[in-house]
Formats: C-alpha cells, sequence, structure tokens
C-alpha cells in the first residue's frame, strides 16, 4: 500500500471529480445510517443496493422495475407520498427494518441525504468498498490489496461526524499493524482520525449523545436504537463492493 488517506466531510468528497482515482481503493462510510444498512441489507441476503441521489431517480427505477424495494430517508425518516407525489418507500434507512424476511432476494434502490452522494463521488476509483462497524474486520482485510487508499466519511449534512471519523479511525487502527515501518504514506487526515478513534476506545455509546446525528436518532422514540445497532463490531464478516453497473453487491 502507497498511500492512506481520510476525507472528512462532503466539501472533500465532492471534489473528488476533479482527482484521479486510477489505482484507488475507496471505502465510505455512513455509520448512522446508509452504510450500516447496505451492509446489513446484503448480509441479510438482498441481491443488490443500487444507491441513487434524488427521489426522482429512485421513482424512475422503480418504473423500469416495479419488483425492486425502495429505501430512504430525508431528515432520517422514511420517505412518503407527501415527497414522492405518488407512493410510499417501501423501507426507510433503518437497519433493523431490512430483516431477511423481507429483503432475502429482492434487488433495492435506496437514496440518503449524504450516503448515496459519497458512494456517487467514489465511482471513478478501481474499487468503491462500503464500510461500517458492523463489517470493520472484513473491510480492513480488503483494503490491504489496494495501492492506495482513500477513506471516506460521508459526515451530517454538509458537516464532518463523530461517528464517521471513529469509523475511519477504526479502519485505520487494523491497518496499522500491518503496513507499519513500510512505504506507505500516511497522511496527517488519517492519523487525526485515529488518534480520536483512541481517545474513544470503550465510549462510543456515551459519544455518541455528542453527536449530532447520534443526538438527532437518539431523539426519536423510533430510531433510537438504531444508533446502538449500528455501533456493533463485525457481526458480519461481508465486503459490499460497488460494480460498474452502479449496483452494490458482496464482493467475492
Amino acid at each position: 500500500m502507497n498511500r492512506v488517506e481520510v476525507l472528512f466531510s462532503p466539501a472533500e468528497f465532492l471534489a473528488l471529480k476533479n482527482r484521479d482515482l486510477k489505482g484507488t481503493t475507496c471505502v465510505v462510510f455512513d455509520i448512522l445510517r446508509a452504510t450500516s444498512t447496505i451492509v446489513t441489507a446484503l448480509a441479510n441476503g438482498a441481491k443488490s443496493v443500487r444507491p441513487v441521489a434524488t427521489i426522482e431517480e429512485a421513482l424512475a427505477e422503480k418504473k423500469k422495475n416495479p419488483e425492486v424495494l425502495l429505501a430512504g430517508e430525508r431528515e432520517g425518516f422514511r420517505i412518503t407520498s407527501k415527497q414522492t407525489g405518488s407512493i410510499d418507500f417501501d423501507l426507510g434507512n433503518s437497519p433493523r427494518e431490512f430483516k431477511e424476511s423481507v429483503v432475502r432476494g429482492k434487488q433495492i434502490v435506496m437514496t440518503t441525504t449524504n450516503g448515496s452522494r459519497a458512494i456517487a463521488a467514489c465511482s471513478q476509483a478501481d474499487r468503491v468498498l462500503i464500510g461500517s462497524f458492523l463489517n470493520l474486520r472484513a473491510v480492513a482485510e480488503s483494503a490491504l490489496l489496494s495501492k492506495d487508499l482513500l477513506i471516506v466519511c460521508s459526515g451530517t449534512h454538509e458537516e464532518a461526524s463523530f461517528e464517521d471519523t471513529l469509523a475511519a479511525g477504526g479502519l485505520c487502527d487494523l491497518l496499522w499493524k500491518t503496513i507499519a515501518g513500510g512505504a506507505t504514506h500516511v497522511a496527517d487526515s488519517a492519523q487525526i482520525a485515529w488518534v480520536v478513534t483512541q481517545h474513544a476506545r470503550g465510549a462510543l455509546g456515551e459519544i455518541m449523545a455528542h453527536a449530532r446525528n447520534g443526538r438527532h436518532l437518539l431523539s426519536i422514540p423510533e430510531l433510537r436504537d438504531d444508533v446502538g445497532f449500528c455501533l456493533q463490531t463485525n457481526i458480519f464478516k461481508i465486503v459490499p463492493r460497488l460494480n460498474s453497473e452502479g449496483l452494490i453487491t458482496i464482493q467475492d
């Protein structure tokens, strides 16, 4: 591995269109909750997840294939007919909704506030991997095969997010022992994420009460359990990857 870098906010990842990503693996984190939900859906047997930026794009996919499940949120809540002008989405963005009985064998089209556009911003990279605490170790093992590694935090609205930074630092922590002493260039951004994570050890739950998105979800009775779910570590061994057709599937 030649280089490890972290992007913390939308301002940084939206600038990727002007950057040469040849030879780069991007790992995208949107812990609360898009990437955690994608990982859960695929672990529970979904065939694929197609991330799209807008509600209109999602509806167009549904028109092409009525069998797809529509999933997504705006301001944390499932998208309804008031926003689409026609139908309610089948699912929101809570990973707890994506049970095996609901998603097995299904194709899912998803639009979220930040996660979808972070994934889209990385689409020119050699590989785009979907990361979360839920599959962190599996992603780390796959990331070791990278020439250059770019860890992309989706953030909250236009700001950096605490939870994504902690996940980025957690990934760096898993990589450090393997790449230590080598020729890898470790950007200061990766060191910053790693240091933040060291100070947070054993206190992820408490920290979420101070994180913008964490506070928001914890304040909503029907969504507060998503926070604890998304902070579980290494319960899945899968590595979702964006393919050339814009679909996220499990990496072979």
